[in-house]
C-alpha cells in the first residue's frame, strides 16, 4: 500500500500555494493515503488489458430493419431554409468569407 508522507503533503501544498498548518499534515497524509489505496483497488479490478467476457444472459439484438416512418410534413414546411434535401443554416459570424 502506498503511504503519503508528511513531506509529500507539505511539498504538494507548497506547489499548490496552499497555506497548511503542521497540525493538518497527519490528517491530510492519511486521507491521501486512503485515496491512493482505493485507486490501487480500482486499478486491480479494472485491468484495461483483461479480456471482457460477455454476460451469461446476453440480450439478443434484433436487426435494425423495417420501413422508415414518414414525417407528417416535409422538412421544407417547418425548416427556415431547406434545399436539395439539406437544412440550410447561416454562416457562423466568426468564420471569414473564404473559410469553410
Amino acid at each position: 500500500m502506498t503511504r503519503v508522507s508528511r513531506d509529500e503533503v507539505r511539498r504538494v501544498a507548497e506547489l499548490a500555494r496552499l497555506g497548511l498548518s503542521e497540525a493538518r499534515l497527519d490528517a491530510l497524509a492519511a486521507e491521501l493515503s486512503g485515496i491512493l489505496a482505493h485507486m490501487e483497488v480500482l486499478s486491480a479490478a479494472l485491468d484495461a488489458n483483461a479480456p471482457v467476457e460477455p454476460p451469461a444472459a446476453a440480450t439478443v439484438m434484433r436487426p435494425d430493419a423495417g420501413p422508415s416512418i414518414p414525417l407528417a410534413r416535409p422538412p421544407g414546411a417547418f425548416a427556415p431554409a431547406f434545399a436539395d434535401g439539406f437544412f440550410l443554416v447561416p454562416r457562423v459570424a466568426s468564420h471569414g468569407e473564404g473559410e469553410a
